[in-house]
């Protein structure tokens, strides 16, 4: 007979996720750049920090209903995934409606934000002035110095895409792993099974 633990697998271990640690960044890193740069009345930051705040906490609620329900884990963990893809989308419009630059995919910074591995705003704050200083070399588009907003914006959508691929895989895992294994109904049915074969 299969014990309990194998029944209810081990679950609730999100804060050891690559993908909540970096929902968890994004969401504080949001809080800070509405607080500075968007109105506080304004109905957008509203809905970016409530975006962020919805990424990182169906990650969380997912991973700890995966004891019982592996469809339910599954169904959170895309909602994070949309999420991130609606904060993204804000930021972008941001930078369009104020007229500054969107980095492209070749953006060298893309690269170096990441390799700096931030874990708290502060990070990524020290590592946005960094930029503007041109420790990474000069920082600018035709001739203008970037804003600091626009570094800002652009350094969250990097670390956003960085979530999202994550997501993507982690969504793909969950999927096959659902299809192979089955939830806890088919865990539970096995063991019953199991059980009556013992007593026969």
């Amino acid at each position: 007979m299969e014990k309990n633990n194998s029944i209810i697998p081990p679950h609730g271990g999100y804060r050891k996720l690559k993908t909540f640690q970096l929902g968890q960044l994004i969401y504080d890193v949001t809080v800070r750049f509405s607080d500075r740069y968007i109105d506080k009345y304004s109905r957008t930051r509203d809905q970016m920090v409530q975006a962020a705040r919805s990424g990182v906490q169906n990650i969380a609620e997912g991973s700890q209903a995966s004891a019982t329900s592996k469809k339910t884990e599954l169904k959170l963990t895309s909602v994070a995934r949309a999420s991130l893809e609606e904060l993204r989308l804000d930021y972008e419009d941001y930078l369009r409606q104020h007229r500054l630059r969107l980095w492209e995919k070749d953006e060298p910074l893309r690269k170096e934000l990441v390799a700096q591995k931030c874990v708290t705003s502060d990070d990524v704050a020290r590592w946005v002035v960094q930029v503007k200083k041109g420790v990474y070399g000069p920082y600018g588009h035709n001739g203008h110095d970037g804003r600091y907003e626009e570094i800002s914006a652009n350094a969250v959508l990097v670390l956003i895409g960085v979530a999202c691929s994550l997501l993507d895989r982690q969504i793909a895992s969950l999927a096959s792993n659902f299809t192979n294994e089955g939830g806890f109904s088919e865990r539970l049915y096995r063991v019953r099974s199991q059980t009556r074969r013992n007593q026969l």
